[in-house]
């Protein structure tokens, strides 16, 4: 490689740093700008909360959250009924929950985390039970 070659390659190194570091300034632009939004709203927020906290009369408890998650749910169901196996959509039913095939396919799902958990196991095909 003779010098001319190696000018030529060192210049288009350069011009592709360049680019690249052209290409960086204006992400860090761009999340400057959406930090300082978020930062903003998050100020908002914090301000909003202490407003309403003090125009809330003293005697009002706020609302606590639900605890009780789905997976709670269904390991409560296995816990009070021990040796029954319930396939998913039966689960549903049980515990008053909706039928409609994409919540039983996410139970489905949940059951399967549990089986590989060891909480649960299959005796059949779509069947879970609690493991004893």
């Amino acid at each position: 490689m003779n010098v001319a070659e190696l000018l030529a390659d060192l210049q288009a190194q350069q011009d592709e740093a360049a680019t690249r570091a052209a290409e960086l300034r204006d992400q860090i632009g761009c999340l400057t700008a959406a930090l300082a939004e978020t930062e903003a709203r998050l100020a908002d927020l914090i301000t909003t909360r202490k407003i309403i906290a003090e125009v809330t009369p003293a005697g009002i408890e706020p609302e606590v959250p639900e605890t009780n998650t789905t997976y709670q749910a269904i390991v409560h169901a296995f816990n009070q009924h021990p040796g029954r196996a319930f396939r998913a959509r039966e689960l549903h039913e049980l515990l008053g929950m909706p039928t409609d095939e994409t919540s039983v396919n996410i139970t489905r799902s949940r059951l399967g985390r549990l089986t590989r958990q060891g909480f649960l196991t299959q005796p059949g095909r779509g069947r879970y039970q609690k493991r004893t």
